[in-house]
């Protein structure tokens, strides 16, 4: 009896101690959450922005000819994976990777990655996926500038014929409890949704005006367009990430406090029982003499 009660006893400061961690983590994850938060939303409407200025130089401009926009014989995609640095967030990075999966299962030819995140590096080299670079091999301290660094090796890749596709795979903060897993292609740009509305084709074709020339300006900016996108989803990634690990660290603590109170309860019953038997034994000694 005596050695299930230091068992049980044992056990409620392992886990008491977990607890500590798993809050600790929380307390962390929350302080970090709201400035990831705060840069995501101001980042957003900037990457919407783009994407939908993408779309319409890709839809709207006919008259000249550019690598970026022009379908690439290559079969390989490259997808720019943006994932985690650290575990215990839940499902986030197997979210992401299964997302990833389930969009390249269709893709002719090889996939490449460009991993950003430790965890997106440990996934390519467990699946034994080609990386077009590690260099950004953690995402917390990727900038702006990181990104005009990836935005141009992609462009360069994409115009010496490596790879027929180029998308980015990221993590959408939608909310506090909840965040998506997407993918969309960045290039070529033709592989952008078309609009529906052949007026505001027209409206795009009549505003569009490109000077001196217009295929060396267009090349120049497409660069600066992919990493203003790469930018927004790395902010979005981040908050994402965040609102995750606080969400199963939450998780975790309400799930260690009450597998405290149950143990605490078990050792309650079993002090009182110890108790209980001592006191019978005390008794049954003093009638037998």
């Amino acid at each position: 009896m005596a050695s299930d009660m230091k068992a049980v006893k044992l056990r409620i400061k392992s886990v008491q101690s977990t607890m500590q961690i798993t809050k600790a983590m929380e307390l962390v994850a929350s302080s970090k959450l709201r400035r990831a938060k705060t840069r995501a939303e101001t980042a957003r409407p900037y990457f919407e922005e783009l994407h939908q200025t993408l779309r319409d130089i890709a839809n709207g401009n006919t008259d000249f000819s550019s690598p970026y926009v022009r379908p690439s014989s290559a079969d390989g995609t490259c997808y720019v994976v943006i994932g985690g640095d650290r575990g215990l967030a839940g499902g986030y990075n197997a979210n992401l990777f299964r997302k990833l999966e389930a969009d390249s299962a269709g893709e002719p030819g090889e996939i490449t990655v460009l991993p950003i995140g430790k965890k997106v590096v440990e996934y390519a080299a467990r699946r034994r996926i080609p990386m077009l670079s590690e260099q950004f091999a953690e995402v917390a301290p990727i900038k702006i500038s990181d990104c005009f660094t990836i935005a141009k090796l992609l462009c360069a890749n994409f115009r010496e014929g490596k790879y027929g596709h180029v998308k980015l795979c990221y993590t959408t903060f939608i909310s506090m409890m909840s965040q998506r897993a997407d993918t969309f292609p960045i290039l070529p740009l033709n592989d952008l949704e078309e609009s529906e509305d052949p007026e505001h084709l027209k409206k795009i074709r009549n505003l569009i005006l490109y000077e001196p020339d217009a295929s060396q300006v267009f090349d120049a900016i497409v660069p600066e367009y992919l990493a203003g996108l790469i930018y927004g989803a790395v902010c979005e990634s981040v908050a994402s990430e965040l609102a995750a690990r606080r969400m199963a660290m939450d998780s975790a603590t309400k799930n260690a406090q009450e597998m405290i109170d149950k143990l605490q309860l078990n050792y309650n019953r079993a002090r009182q029982a110890s108790i209980t038997q001592e006191i019978t034994e005390i008794v049954a000694g003093a009638e037998g003499v």
